[in-house]
């Protein structure tokens, strides 16, 4: 029962955060989502903190965006 509510959970997240954009803002704020949705998935399934995993991975996804456009200028 256990390990069908996590595959929910993950299913959920990833089909709310999934998406691209078409302009650099819009990028940033995709990736962090997909990065937040990606750490609260992989918190729920190693059975941690979903909070601090999408914290983490938000972070982790828009932070990306950011310092491959300064390399680009």
């Amino acid at each position: 029962m256990k390990n069908s509510v996590k595959l929910v959970y993950a299913i959920t997240i990833l089909s709310l955060v999934a998406g691209c954009g078409d302009t650099p803002g819009r990028r940033a704020a995709t990736g962090a989502g997909i990065g937040a949705g990606a750490g609260a998935v992989g918190a729920v399934l190693l059975d941690a903190n979903p909070v601090a995993g999408a914290l983490i991975g938000g972070g982790s996804g828009g932070g990306d965006w950011s310092s491959n456009q300064q390399e680009a200028n």
